[in-house]
């Protein structure tokens, strides 16, 4: 399990996510009571962040409603989803790996894309 690296400063802090790695940063909003696809990816993890309060992670089955700032990990090949309940809500998600939007394997799909 990855995790973040925080350092004090006299200013503030940091809050690091990722040092010389390959990775793919996004943010990805979700439209009020809407969802992704369950999926897996088989070349890269994932670590989202959320950005706002309410944004639904699902992974392998265990679903958890994050507040703003919250991150959770989401391991290669492990089925996993976002959604949102009630108000449109982002995530920065931070991919590590071999990234292509192709590396995807859809079990459920509300729009048709199975």
């Amino acid at each position: 399990m990855k995790k973040s690296y925080i350092e004090e400063r006299p200013w503030g802090k940091f809050e690091q996510f990722t040092n010389n790695e390959l990775s793919t940063v996004k943010i990805i909003e979700v439209h009020p009571q809407k969802r992704l696809s369950l999926q897996s990816h088989q070349h890269r993890e994932e670590w989202w962040i959320a950005l706002d309060d309410g944004i639904v992670a699902e992974i392998e089955g265990i679903r958890r409603v994050l507040k703003k700032g919250e991150h959770v990990f989401v391991p290669m090949r492990a089925k996993h989803r976002l959604s949102s309940e009630k108000e449109r809500v982002r995530v920065l998600e931070i991919a590590f790996g071999s990234f292509d939007e192709n590396d995807n394997t859809r079990y459920e799909d509300d729009y048709g894309r199975t």
